[in-house]
C-alpha cells in the first residue's frame, strides 16, 4: 500500500465513530425538495414553487394536516440551492436572505411545532452540486456546529465537487462533528454513489459506523425507465447491498416520485412496493399541496408502510426473473411474517402468473395472504397449493404473508418492538 494511502487509512480508522445513536431504527419517512422542485430560484415569477422559506413551511402544513405524520412521514428536507453565495463574516453558512428571511432557525421552530422534523443540504467540496458554497474539510466543524445550532435534524451531505481523498476524510470528519455538536442529527451520506456504489470501492461495513443512510446510485428521474434502472441495480448488486442495510444504516435508492408526472397508476402502486421490500428510506418529493386521490391512497398505504418499517429491519431480495417479464421480490418480516411483490416488466397487457408459495422456498404448511393495495384476503393458502395472480404491465401485486395460525393485533401504525400490522 502506498504510505499515503496508509496515513489516510489509519486517520480515517482514528475518525471513525459508531452512529449507533438510537435514530432511524427504521428508514426514515419524509419529504424532500430536489426531484419536484429542483432548483427554481424565481420567486418573483414563481413564488410558489421557488425553494423559499414559504414552500417548506407549505409542505410542513401539509405533511401536519393531512395525515402524513400520523403514518411516520416527519422530515421536511431542503436540498441544494438553500444557500447565499456568501458565507457570513464568522465563516458560517447563510441561507438566501431573499428567500428565507426568517433564517433557518425561525423555519426549523416552525416545522418542530407541528411535530416534524427539519433536514438540510451541505456538499462535500469547494461548491455544492449547482455552484452554491460547499463545505471543504476545514468548514466541517462550523458547519455542524452551525447546523445543530439553527435545530436541524437531518443532513444530506453530497459530494459534488470533492475528490476521492477529500471524501474519505470528509464524510467520516463530518459524522464525527455531528456527534460532537450533542444533537441527534440523522446523517444521509452520498459517499458511495460517488464511489461506484459496491465494493471493493465501498466498504459498507465501514459506512455504517459513519452514516445513518446513503445513496449508491444515480438521481432519480420523473419516469418509469428511471425507477426501473434503480431497480435493476439493486436487484443485480443486492447480494453486495442486501448485508449492509438494518436498523440505524439503510441504502438509499431515492426519491419517492409518486404523485408527479412520469408515473401511471401501476407504476406508482409498484415503486411504493419495491421501496417497501429494499426498506429503502420513503423520502416523497412530490407537491403535496396538489396531489390526486390514487397517489395520496398509495403513499399512505398503511400496510405497505408497516412493512418498510417493519423493526427487524432486513432488506429484501429478488428471487426469480422469469422469461415471461415476471420478476418476484420477497422479504421476510418480523413474527414469521413476510412480503412478496410479483412486478411485471411486460408492456403489452396484463399477464397471469402461476406459482406456489413452495416454489418460492416457502416451508410447508397453511398461510394467509393479504392483497396490500385490493385489500382481499387468501386464507387457507397450502404452501404446495398452486395459485394464480393477474399482474397489470409495469404494475405489481403485493402480499403480505403469514402462517394461518397468527393471530393479529392491532397497534399504532408505526411499529414499535412488538410489531404488528393492521388487516
Amino acid at each position: 500500500m502506498h504510505p499515503l494511502s496508509v496515513t489516510l487509512f489509519l486517520v480515517l480508522v482514528s475518525l471513525t465513530v459508531t452512529l449507533d445513536n438510537g435514530l432511524l431504527r427504521t428508514p426514515p419517512m419524509g419529504w424532500m425538495a430536489w426531484e419536484r422542485f429542483r432548483c427554481d430560484l424565481d420567486c418573483h415569477d414563481d413564488p410558489e414553487n421557488c425553494i423559499s422559506e414559504d414552500l417548506f413551511r407549505d409542505m410542513a402544513d401539509r405533511m401536519a394536516e393531512d395525515g402524513w405524520k400520523e403514518l411516520g412521514y416527519e422530515y421536511i428536507i431542503i436540498d441544494d440551492c438553500w444557500m447565499s453565495m456568501l458565507r457570513d463574516e464568522q465563516g458560517r453558512l447563510q441561507p438566501e436572505p431573499s428567500r428565507f428571511p426568517g433564517g433557518i432557525a425561525k423555519l426549523a421552530r416552525y416545522i418542530h411545532d407541528r411535530g416534524l422534523k427539519l433536514g438540510i443540504y451541505a456538499d462535500m467540496g469547494t461548491h455544492t452540486c449547482m455552484g452554491f458554497p460547499g463545505t471543504t474539510l476545514e468548514k466541517i466543524e462550523i458547519d455542524a456546529q452551525t447546523f445543530a445550532s439553527w435545530g436541524v435534524d437531518y443532513l444530506k451531505f453530497d459530494g459534488c465537487y470533492s475528490n476521492p481523498i477529500e471524501q474519505m476524510l470528509g464524510y467520516p470528519l463530518m459524522s464525527k462533528a455531528l456527534n460532537a455538536t450533542g444533537r441527534p442529527i440523522a446523517y444521509s451520506c452520498s459517499w458511495p454513489a460517488y464511489l461506484g456504489g459496491l465494493p471493493p470501492n465501498v466498504n459498507y461495513s465501514l459506512l455504517g459506523d459513519i452514516c445513518h443512510l446513503w445513496r449508491n446510485y444515480y438521481d432519480i428521474q420523473d419516469s418509469w425507465d428511471s425507477v426501473q434502472g434503480i431497480i435493476e441495480w439493486f436487484s443485480n448488486n443486492q447480494d453486495d447491498l442486501q448485508p449492509a442495510a438494518g436498523p440505524g444504516r439503510w441504502n438509499d435508492p431515492d426519491m419517492l416520485i409518486i404523485g408527479n408526472f412520469g408515473l401511471s397508476v401501476d407504476q406508482a402502486h409498484s415503486q411504493m412496493a419495491l421501496w417497501a421490500i429494499m426498506a429503502a428510506p420513503l423520502i416523497m418529493s412530490n407537491d403535496l399541496r396538489n396531489l390526486d386521490n390514487s397517489a395520496r391512497a398509495i403513499l399512505q398505504n398503511k400496510v405497505a408502510i408497516a412493512i418498510n418499517q417493519d423493526p427487524i429491519g432486513v432488506q429484501g431480495r429478488r428471487l426469480l426473473q422469469e422469461k415471461s417479464h415476471i420478476e418476484v421480490y420477497w422479504r421476510p418480516l418480523s413474527q414469521s411474517a413476510s412480503c412478496l411483490v410479483f412486478l411485471s416488466r411486460r408492456t403489452d397487457m396484463p399477464h397471469l402468473y402461476h406459482t406456489s408459495l413452495a416454489k418460492l422456498n416457502y416451508e410447508a404448511g397453511n398461510y394467509q395472504a393479504y392483497d396490500v393495495f385490493t385489500g382481499s384476503k387468501l386464507t387457507g393458502l397450502n404452501a404446495k397449493t398452486e395459485f394464480t395472480v393477474s399482474i397489470n404491465p409495469s404494475g405489481v401485486v403485493m402480499w403480505y404473508v403469514y402462517p394461518e395460525q397468527r393471530t393479529l393485533h392491532s397497534q399504532h401504525n408505526k411499529p414499535e418492538p412488538e410489531h404488528h400490522i393492521v388487516l
